[in-house]
C-alpha cells in the first residue's frame, strides 16, 4: 500500500489531513466498512481518493449526481489520475467501451449512477475487475428516513456478493441517528463503524432575520461583511430577478440555476472562484463540489425545506476557519408558502397512475417493455400535450421515482456533434467548389480528430474564437453541409433524461403504496417543521438546535448565533470594553485575526463573538485575506 501522507502532497499539495481524514482513510485501507459522517467542507471526497490511489486496482464510486461526477472527474484528470464515469445519458456502445477499459486499462476510479449498477452490462464487467473499494458518496440516498431517499441506492447491496474482498466506504455531510443506522444496515455492514466530526462550525454565525423588506436586509448583509457571499433562492425566476436587482444597486452579481447552459455555468462560476463577481445568487444545483474556502456568507432568501439541505448549503460558508455568516430571512408569509409546497409536493394518486400511463404512451412504451430506457424529457411539452399543471407533473414523478418505477436525471448539457459523410479526397473537392466553407473546414480538421469515422462533440463557440466567425454563422454553415449531404449535424440540446427503471406496468400493477405515501409525507412534515423550529425559536442556541437534530448530545451552546449573542449573559460593560479593545488594537492598520483577538484579555468566545457583531454592523472590515481593519468612510 502506497504512503498516504505521499499521496496528499503529490496530488493535493497538502502536508496534513483535515480532522477525522486520516482515520477514514486508516480503516478502509484495512479491509474495514467505513461510513463517515463529514459536514459540508469536511474533504469527504479525499477520503475515498486517497484510499484508492494507496490500494491496487479500481475504486468504484457511486453518485447521483451527474454534473458532480463531470467535476470529480474533471479534477481528477487535471492531476493525471485516469477516471471515468457510466450513467444514463451516455449510448449503450459509450457504456459499453468505457467498462471495457475499465477492465484492461489503468483506470484508478469508476464513477456509476446508481441506476446502473443492477444491469446486466455492469454486473458481468464488474466481475472482470480487480476493485479496491467501493465508495458510496451522499450515503443518506440510501436510507427511507432520509430526506433525499433513491431507491435506485438499494442496489447498491446487490452487486457486493460480486467484490466480495472491496470494502465500502459510505460518506455523507448530514445524518441523523436513525439515518445513520440505516446507511449501515443497506450497505450490509460486516459490523458498525462511524467516524463522525462534530456538526458545530465555530466559526459560522448563525442568524436568522425576521423582515419582509428582505433586499433591504440583504443589501445590509452583503454591504457589511467584506468578500464571497452566495445567496440561496427556490426558483430559477426568483435568481435571475433577485441578481437584476443587485446589479441595479451596484453590486457584482451574477445568478446561477440548472437552466442555463454548460459553457455559461462554467464561466460564472469561474468568474466567483476568482473573485471576479462577489455574490453568486443560485438555486441549489451550486455548491456542490465548488472548493472555495473564503466565502463569507451565506443567505438563504427563502426557508428551505429540512435542515438538512439548509445545513449542508449554510456550511459553504467559511471553510477557510474564519469568521463566516449563514444568514435565513424569514418573512411572514414563509410558513404558509412552505406549507403550500407541501401539499403540492404530494399530488393525489389517482393523478400520479394517470401522469404515468401519460408518460407511457408519450414515449410508446407498451405493456411490459421499456425497462431501463432512457428519453430526452420535456416538462413543458409533455403538461401542454396532456393538460397537467407542470408541478404537478414534476411531483408525480418525483413520488414514481421514490417507488423505484422512474428516475429523472438532472439537466443534461449535449453538446452539437458531427460527422463527415464524405472521404477526405470528396471533402477536398467540395472545399474547392464553395470558397466560403473552405476555412471552418479547415479549421475543424484542426481542432478535432476522428471526424470520419464518428460523431464528434463540438463546441460552437471555440471555433467562433478560433475562427472570427460568429457562433449563428457556424449553425447556419453546418445545416448548409448537411443540406449538401457532406456531414451528420446534430444541433446542441439541453434537457434532462426520463429513465424508466422497470418496465411498463398496467395500472392495475402499478403499486403506489397508500401507507407508504402517508408516511412519506408525514416525514416530509416533520423535517419540515424542523426547520420552522429553527427558524421561530429564540430561545435556545440555533447551533445547539442543529448539533441536536444530528443526534449530537451536547449542551454547550455557540456563544456567536444571534440567540446568543441577544442572551443576558454578558454584561454591557465587558462587552464595551471588549469592543473598544478590539477598535483599538486596529490603530496602526489591519493585522490578521488570530493576533487580534489574542491582543485581547477576556473569554475567547466572548472576544470573537463581539468582532463578528463588529463585522456584521460594518465598524469594522474583514478583507479577503483575512485580515481585520478599520472601516472609514
Amino acid at each position: 500500500m502506497r504512503d498516504i501522507n505521499h499521496i496528499l502532497k503529490q496530488y493535493w499539495g497538502y502536508d496534513s489531513f483535515r480532522p477525522l481524514q486520516r482515520e477514514v482513510i486508516q480503516s478502509i485501507c484495512s479491509g474495514h466498512d467505513t461510513l463517515a459522517l463529514m459536514p459540508t467542507g469536511g474533504g469527504k471526497s479525499i477520503t475515498y481518493q486517497v484510499s484508492a490511489l494507496a490500494l491496487e486496482g479500481i475504486c468504484i464510486v457511486v453518485t447521483p449526481l451527474i454534473s458532480l461526477m463531470k467535476d470529480q472527474i474533471d479534477t481528477l484528470k487535471r492531476k493525471k489520475i485516469m477516471a471515468q464515469a457510466v450513467h444514463s445519458g451516455l449510448t449503450a456502445q459509450q457504456i459499453d467501451t468505457i467498462l471495457d477499459n475499465c477492465v484492461y486499462g489503468d483506470y484508478k476510479f469508476l464513477y456509476v449512477s446508481p441506476e446502473r449498477l443492477d444491469t446486466p452490462i455492469f454486473r458481468a464487467r464488474l466481475e472482470k475487475m480487480n476493485v479496491s473499494m467501493l465508495a458510496v458518496d451522499e450515503a443518506h440516498c440510501i436510507s427511507q428516513w432520509g430526506y433525499d431517499f433513491r431507491p435506485a441506492y438499494l442496489k447498491i447491496a446487490n452487486i457486493r456478493s460480486l467484490i466480495p474482498d472491496a470494502p465500502v466506504l459510505a460518506v455523507t455531510a448530514t445524518a441523523t441517528p436513525k439515518v445513520v443506522s440505516d446507511i449501515m444496515d443497506k450497505l450490509n455492514f460486516e459490523k458498525p463503524n462511524v467516524h463522525r466530526m462534530s456538526f458545530a462550525r465555530k466559526n459560522l454565525s448563525y442568524i436568522v432575520r425576521n423582515t419582509d423588506d428582505k433586499l433591504t436586509q440583504l443589501l445590509r448583509i452583503i454591504h457589511g461583511v467584506k468578500g464571497s457571499g452566495i445567496i440561496y433562492c427556490r426558483t430559477r425566476k426568483a435568481c435571475e430577478e433577485l441578481s437584476e436587482q443587485l446589479i441595479a444597486e451596484g453590486i457584482s452579481a451574477d445568478f446561477y440555476h440548472g437552466g442555463l447552459s454548460y459553457q455559461i455555468r462554467s464561466s460564472r462560476q469561474e468568474a466567483w472562484l476568482s473573485e471576479k463577481l462577489c455574490v453568486m445568487v443560485a438555486t441549489n444545483a451550486f455548491g456542490m463540489g465548488i472548493d472555495k474556502s473564503n466565502v463569507r456568507y451565506v443567505v438563504h432568501y427563502q426557508i428551505p425545506d429540512s435542515l438538512e439541505a439548509y445545513y449542508q448549503e449554510a456550511g459553504r460558508a467559511g471553510r477557510d476557519g474564519l469568521p463566516a455568516f449563514a444568514v435565513l430571512l424569514y418573512g411572514s408569509s414563509d410558513r404558509a408558502s412552505a406549507l403550500q409546497r407541501l401539499v403540492n409536493e404530494f399530488p393525489k394518486l389517482t393523478e400520479v397512475r394517470q401522469i404515468y400511463n401519460m408518460l407511457c404512451n408519450y414515449y410508446g412504451i407498451a405493456v411490459g417493455e421499456g425497462k431501463l430506457s432512457s428519453h430526452d424529457f420535456n416538462l413543458y411539452d409533455f403538461s401542454s400535450k396532456f393538460h397537467f399543471y407542470s408541478l404537478t407533473v414534476l411531483n408525480a414523478i418525483h413520488i414514481l421515482q421514490l417507488c423505484g418505477y422512474l428516475t429523472l436525471t438532472e439537466e443534461l448539457d449535449h453538446p452539437t456533434r458531427i460527422r463527415f459523410t464524405v472521404n477526405r479526397e470528396e471533402l477536398y473537392r467540395i472545399q474547392l467548389l464553395r470558397d466560403d466553407l473552405e476555412k471552418l473546414i479547415q479549421i475543424l480538421l484542426r481542432l478535432y480528430t476522428g471526424l470520419f469515422s464518428d460523431f464528434v462533440a463540438i463546441d460552437e463557440e471555440y471555433i467562433a474564437h478560433q475562427s472570427g466567425y460568429t457562433v449563428e454563422y457556424i449553425g447556419e454553415a453546418f445545416r448548409k453541409l448537411w443540406t449538401l449531404r457532406v456531414l451528420q449535424y446534430i444541433p446542441r440540446r439541453k434537457t434532462p433524461l426520463l429513465v424508466f427503471n422497470e418496465e411498463r406496468l398496467s395500472e392495475d400493477n402499478l403499486r403506489i403504496s397508500p401507507e407508504s405515501y402517508i408516511y412519506r409525507k408525514e416525514m416530509a412534515e416533520k423535517r419540515l417543521n424542523g426547520m420552522f423550529e429553527y427558524a421561530e425559536r429564540k430561545d435556545r442556541c440555533r447551533s445547539l438546535l442543529l448539533q441536536n437534530y444530528f443526534g449530537e448530545s451536547t449542551e454547550e451552546s455557540c456563544g456567536c448565533c444571534d440567540i446568543c449573542r441577544s442572551s443576558k449573559t454578558v454584561t454591557i460593560s465587558e462587552q464595551e470594553r471588549i469592543r473598544t479593545v478590539l477598535i483599538s488594537g486596529l490603530s496602526n492598520g489591519p493585522i490578521d485575526i488570530k493576533t487580534l483577538v489574542n491582543h485581547v484579555s477576556g473569554n475567547r468566545d466572548l472576544v470573537v463573538s463581539e468582532l463578528r457583531r463588529l463585522i456584521e454592523k460594518g465598524e469594522i472590515e474583514q478583507y479577503n485575506d483575512g485580515k481585520i481593519g478599520q472601516k472609514f468612510s
